[in-house]
């Protein structure tokens, strides 16, 4: 969509009306202007046959777009977009304006990125953005509940991603805001483990790192499970310092502090989690950030240049992965900001090993 002094438009491919007959699409060659809050809408070159548009960036394609361009903007203007070059979000809109300055060479075109803009207003979420991601967050924690119940020793991690990932639909029609991770054994110890063909043994951990979607909103949570259904010795040891590490984490967690900022580790949650690790002497075995912002994205846009503020909405996900023990430990949350401090959203989701225990019901 483009915005110029005169119109907001809407540039949209050429579909023909067959297109309605393969798949279900809320702007189509019957919607009016006025259904969508744009003063026009024009079609991207000439007509696009079936009902998918291939990703070509031609003159020919977007010529309605270079026209108004040229007409609007003139010599030496300024395009405003989104360009953040630090993230792999923007790709394909980065190409295209690529090919943009290419073909309006002779105009000098400037190019101005208004990401930061962008990215400031969605970061501070209003109060029917957080209720979203707290649906979000408790359809989660009915998945994880279901996945608590039927681990089990010679099941497969494939087979607690389903359970998962049916009560997702059955419950709330919801889709994964991101590859579900049910991981065990050494694969605990992979923050990211995506192959789910290992078997469950008894003596192993299972980490569940999963999130629903809800109304375009995520939430991300995380439990880690005994497959024994109670945990060992050692096993409850490390787990207890990753939650008090949770629980230290959210009394630290006002507005003034920063996520992640390594020029004032003071107010700097991450490095403080860091700090209370080393006392402990597990600090080496804590391989990622304290957490992300939350949102549209799981890993949603925010600076972590700026201080947590009312509004924000984050993860705080400490963990612990010793290899040589087969011991990969992680609890995340995902918390509102308020004036005094963080709200849990994921708050009713059982924690504590007795709970955990408790949850597995065995």
């Amino acid at each position: 969509c483009c915005y110029f002094d005169w119109a907001d438009v809407l540039y949209m491919p050429f579909y023909g009306q067959s297109r309605e007959q393969w798949v279900k699409t809320d702007i189509c060659l019957k919607t009016k202007v006025s259904d969508i809050a744009v003063d026009q809408i024009k079609y991207l070159g000439s007509g696009v046959r079936g009902y998918s548009s291939a990703p070509f960036f031609t003159p020919e394609r977007y010529s309605e777009v270079i026209a108004d361009i040229k007409k609007n903007i003139g010599d030496c203007g300024v395009i405003y977009t989104l360009m953040d070059s630090t993230s792999s979000r923007y790709f394909t809109q980065m190409q295209l304006i690529a090919r943009f300055q290419d073909w309006l060479y002779d105009q000098k075109i400037t190019i101005a990125d208004v990401s930061g803009i962008v990215h400031k207003f969605r970061r501070t979420k209003e109060n029917h953005e957080i209720n979203l991601i707290y649906k979000a967050s408790q359809i989660t924690s009915l998945a994880m509940q279901a996945a608590a119940k039927n681990i089990k020793s010679g099941k497969y991690e494939y087979q607690i991603q389903a359970f998962i990932e049916y009560v997702f639909k059955e419950s709330a029609n919801a889709d994964p805001a991101f590859a579900s991770i049910v991981a065990t054994g050494k694969n605990t110890t992979i923050l990211h483990c995506n192959d789910r063909n290992t078997k469950l043994h008894a003596d192993d951990l299972v980490v569940v790192d999963i999130g629903a979607e809800y109304g375009f909103y995520s939430s991300d949570l995380t439990r880690t499970f005994p497959v024994a259904g109670k945990f060992s010795v050692r096993q409850k040891e490390v787990y207890d310092i990753v939650l008090q590490t949770q629980k230290h984490i959210e009394a630290l967690a006002v507005p003034g502090m920063y996520l992640n900022n390594a020029n004032d580790p003071t107010r700097s949650l991450h490095h403080q989690a860091v700090k209370f690790l080393d006392k402990h002497g597990y600090s080496k075995y804590f391989v990622h950030g304290i957490g992300h912002f939350l949102g549209l994205d799981v890993h949603d846009v925010g600076s972590n240049e700026l201080a947590l503020q009312p509004g924000d909405v984050f993860t705080i996900e400490p963990g612990l992965y010793i290899p040589e023990e087969n011991i990969g430990i992680r609890i995340e949350d995902d918390y509102a900001m308020a004036e005094d401090g963080v709200v849990c959203l994921s708050g009713d989701l059982p924690k504590s090993t007795d709970d955990i225990e408790n949850m597995m019901g065995k």
